[in-house]
């Protein structure tokens, strides 16, 4: 079957994604509109194809042990000069994200694997431009705001086109849960 290359993330929902997917490419990042816009929990990692049915398993018990929660963007920041990155901070979230992306990334799973730098959630807005369109974007979005419940992520692959598509969404707590609905206290609570 050979090996491909998955990602596991949080969609940024509409209107906000398709809004700063548009910014990122106005900006002049070519990647912009083959990654829908996320928060990832897992960068993108070569696997055998094999393993997709075990990974996909794995992603329904750390959805299971989840719960919705606010996610909320507020301003700008930049991993400049260690990477060449400007991204949308999350504001609120980011200690539920920190502990879901811990999950997947688990030991115990079929996708452990260390982070070349530690875990920090964000939606990358410039990615690998110039300076100048790097400034333009963390200006321009300084003031960007947005929130939405928070109830679920996806398992992505990367096509030969370098084009991330969606393979299968996993909703915390049970296969349907509403939005802002807390999961039953047997399914645990993300700390």
């Amino acid at each position: 079957m050979g090996t491909v290359t998955i990602g596991v993330s949080i969609a940024v929902p509409e209107p906000h994604g398709s809004l700063l997917q548009e910014r990122r490419a106005g900006f002049g990042d070519a990647a912009a509109h083959g990654i829908p816009t996320h928060v990832t929990l897992l960068p993108p990692t070569e696997v055998d194809a094999a393993l997709l049915p075990a990974i996909e398993t794995h992603l329904a018990e750390v959805a299971a042990a989840g719960r919705p929660f606010p996610m909320r963007l507020s301003g700008t920041g930049t991993f400049r000069p260690l990477s060449p990155v400007v991204y949308v901070r999350v504001a609120e979230g980011a200690e539920a994200c920190t502990w879901l992306q811990k999950q997947v990334r688990d030991a115990s799973g079929p996708v452990a694997r260390e982070l070349l730098f530690p875990y920090h959630p964000h939606v990358t807005v410039a990615h690998g431009i110039d300076d100048a369109a790097m400034d333009r974007a963390y200006e321009e979005l300084a003031d960007y705001e947005a929130e939405w419940p928070c109830t679920g992520f996806a398992l992505y692959e990367q096509g030969a086109d370098g084009v991330w598509r969606k393979l299968r969404e996993f909703a915390f707590g049970t296969t349907v849960v509403p939005p802002q609905a807390s999961a039953p206290a047997e399914h645990g609570t993300l700390h």
